[in-house]
């Protein structure tokens, strides 16, 4: 196993392959074209690359100034715990570093806030909880 990284995007089939992977099947529905644009739309973005197969897939939204969102960090479970996903997020760390962005924020599975702690990250105050809102075409 010899592992690479690089900044390009992976494809669509590589990019819902990984999504498969974490069972985070909603945003599937939303179609190749969409896909597509929502990772090509990316600030930042870096793929870990194994035998010309993309095995893990890291990426940031950000106003290049004050905010950035970690909002994909992926590794295929069967390239877990190998240091993949450490390589992949310290690189999405020193891209925000090098731009000076203020804060660096993201949502994360309850079985992996450990790995971001690791990395400076904490979680928010439960009397300033995050919030969301999930288009499901209600209008």
């Amino acid at each position: 196993m010899e592992i690479s990284y690089s900044e390009v995007i992976p494809s669509v089939d590589e990019y819902t392959l990984l999504i498969e992977s974490t069972g985070w099947q909603g945003i599937l529905p939303k179609g190749e074209q969409k896909l597509n644009e929502s990772i090509s739309n990316s600030w930042y973005s870096i793929s870990a690359i194994d035998q010309g197969k993309t095995i893990g897939f890291g990426r940031i939204l950000s106003d290049g100034v004050l905010h950035a969102l970690v909002c994909d960090l992926i590794v295929l479970p069967l390239y877990q715990g190998k240091g993949i996903g450490s390589v992949i997020l310290k690189e999405l760390l020193r891209k925000c570093n090098e731009k000076d962005i203020l804060m660096i924020q993201l949502f994360a599975a309850k079985d992996k806030y450990a790995f971001y702690k690791n990395y400076g990250f904490e979680e928010r105050p439960s009397d300033a909880p995050g919030m969301r809102w999930i288009n499901r075409n209600i209008f």
